[in-house]
């Protein structure tokens, strides 16, 4: 669990009321059907305009993340990598296979497989290395989706001002109706603006952190396996994880 993420959004939306309220305002005055549909629906319409499904949906899946971070497992992974040097340099390389077996992580198995095929490890980290960017690419495609949306939030929600200031001016002979209106349009604006700010492009810059952390934790393996392909001791392995911790 995410505590920061969890108390950043509590943090935000009392801010947000608590504000109304010493203002003198009334909470309810910031709840509009209108301008929410036009502020939320039409971002997420222009999101999809710009992304393919596949992308959209996985940018919307990673969203658990923000409060249910993946866990880390690089200290497990550098223990892990040490046993299997040692090993490998003992029994060789075959024996690895109930390491890949027993790995639920596919960047582990596709490592601990190509050296025990014996692959050449310069062309081993290569593979690796593609893998990793491949990777890298497909995430960040991902996380563009809530990039995007902070930057069509605030257009749209202006766009809502402007659709409420319409409707004022076609109800200016009805005083009854010219208070939606103003309200529809600088709620719309409210919503354009804090959602971008307060919600879309903090989600996007936490989930890059999140990506970066795994493409870092591949990197460090994909050197771990080019070394104990290399048929490198587990202390020239040893040396490798402590450069990647510092």
């Amino acid at each position: 669990m995410d505590w920061a993420s969890i108390i950043g959004l509590i943090l935000v939306i009392t801010g947000i009321f608590s504000g109304q309220l010493i203002e003198g305002g009334r909470l309810s005055s910031l709840v509009q059907p209108a301008a929410f549909v036009i502020v939320v629906i039409g971002t997420i319409g222009a999101v999809l305009l710009q992304s393919r499904m596949p992308t959209f949906i996985r940018g919307v899946k990673m969203l658990k993340w923000i409060v249910s971070m993946p866990i880390d497992t690089s200290k497990k992974t550098i223990q892990e990598a040490l046993i299997w040097s040692v090993v490998a340099r003992r029994e060789g390389f075959l024996s690895l296979e109930r390491y890949m077996g027993a790995s639920k992580d596919p960047f582990i198995s596709k490592g601990l497989r190509l050296v025990i095929d014996g692959i050449d490890p310069v062309r081993l980290k290569e593979i690796l290395d593609v893998d990793i960017s491949l990777y890298e690419i497909e995430q960040r495609q991902a996380v563009k989706i809530w990039d995007a949306a902070g930057g069509y939030s605030p257009t749209i929600g202006i766009l809502g001002a402007v659709l409420g200031l319409i409707h004022v001016m076609e109800n200016l002979s009805d005083p009854s109706k010219l208070g939606s209106g103003i309200a529809v349009a600088f709620v719309a604006t409210i919503y354009g603006v804090g959602l971008a700010n307060l919600f879309f492009l903090p989600v996007s810059n936490k989930l890059k952190e999140i990506i970066s952390s795994e493409v870092t934790r591949r990197e460090m393996l994909s050197d771990i396996f080019y070394s104990i392909a290399l048929g490198d001791s587990p202390r020239v392995v040893e040396e490798r994880l402590a450069n990647h911790k510092k």
